[in-house]
């Protein structure tokens, strides 16, 4: 399924708008991984565990957005938004939730 964050599709006419389309992604950070990012952040370098956490996220909010525009007939996604944020729960952890959206179209 086409999904782009623009209005439309070059070259492609919308011949019908179903509506405002969502998929989300919630995931649970892990102590461990926050301690060596911790770690990472004081000597330098990239986290490597949240990079595959969110891409992981990401790629399902996305997966569930177009799923959902599949399901009311649509062909492609346009005017696509991904959020993300972060989720604290007491001292110990937290969430990290990224939401995507956008208007499910057919195009021809």
């Amino acid at each position: 399924m086409l999904s782009t964050t623009t209005p439309t599709l070059e070259g492609r006419v919308i011949r019908e708008y179903f509506g405002v389309v969502t998929g989300e992604a919630i995931l649970g950070t892990n102590i461990f991984r926050d301690f060596f990012a911790g770690i990472r952040d004081i000597v330098g370098g990239r986290a490597g565990a949240y990079e595959k956490s969110l891409r992981e996220a990401r790629d399902t909010a996305l997966a569930e957005m177009q799923a959902e525009a599949r399901a009311l007939g649509a062909n492609a996604v346009v005017g696509v938004d991904i959020d993300y944020e972060s989720i604290s729960i007491g001292e110990r952890g937290g969430m990290l939730m990224v939401s995507a959206s956008g208007t499910a179209v057919f195009v021809q």
